[in-house]
C-alpha cells in the first residue's frame, strides 16, 4: 500500500484554517497565524516567518501584560465563557524573551474572549520553537460570531506569495532575533 501516515494532512492541516497576521504593530516580519476550526474558536501561535522562530532558546514566557492584568488569572466557566478576558485584534497576550536578550510582543489578533493561554509556556518555553502549532500554542480565544477574522488578513496562499516577495532585498528572510 502507498498510502501511510506519511501522506496524510496533520492535524492542524484537516480541521483549521491558517489566518495570518503580518508585520503586526509595524514590526517587519512579526507575523502570527490564527488556526480557526470549523467551530469558529481560534488558536493563535506564531507564524513560522516570525524571527522568535530563529532564537537559540527561549529563556521567558510572561503572560504579566500589565499592572493589573496576568492572562495566567484567566478563569472560564459555562457556555458563554463567563469569567473571560475580553480582547482585541491588538491585546498583548505575552511577552517572550530569547537568551540574546532579544523581547518579543505577542497579541491575540482576534477580538473575542480568551478561553485559555497555554500554561505550559511557562515551564517549557521550548514548546514554541519546537511544535508552534500544536503543544506551542499562545491561547485560545473564541471571537465574537459576528466578528469575520479574515478581513484584511491572509490566507496560506497568499502568505506563502508574500514569504516569496520578502526573499527579495530589503526583506526580512535573514533577520536575526
Amino acid at each position: 500500500m502507498a498510502d501511510g501516515p506519511a501522506t496524510r494532512p496533520s492535524v492542524v492541516d484537516r480541521y483549521f484554517t491558517r489566518i495570518f497576521w503580518t508585520d503586526i504593530k509595524g514590526k517587519l516580519c512579526e507575523d502570527q497565524c490564527v488556526l480557526q476550526h470549523s467551530n469558529k474558536i481560534c488558536v493563535i501561535t506564531i507564524a513560522p516567518s516570525h524571527p522568535l522562530l530563529r532564537c537559540e532558546q527561549i529563556t521567558n514566557v510572561n503572560f504579566q501584560v500589565s499592572t493589573k492584568v496576568n492572562r495566567l488569572d484567566n478563569k472560564v466557566s459555562g457556555k458563554g465563557k463567563k469569567g473571560a478576558q475580553h480582547l482585541q485584534p491588538d491585546s498583548l497576550l505575552c511577552e517572550v524573551t530569547c537568551s540574546s536578550g532579544t523581547k518579543y510582543s505577542l497579541y491575540s489578533c482576534v477580538r473575542g474572549k480568551l478561553v485559555e493561554v497555554n500554561e505550559e509556556l511557562v515551564s517549557k518555553p521550548h514548546l514554541m520553537l519546537e511544535k508552534p502549532e500544536t503543544e506551542g500554542y499562545l491561547a485560545v480565544v473564541l471571537p465574537k460570531l459576528t466578528e469575520n477574522i479574515l478581513d484584511g488578513r491572509l490566507t496560506k496562499e497568499e502568505y506563502d506569495k508574500l514569504l516569496e516577495d520578502r526573499k527579495a532585498p530589503n526583506g526580512c528572510a535573514e533577520s536575526n532575533g
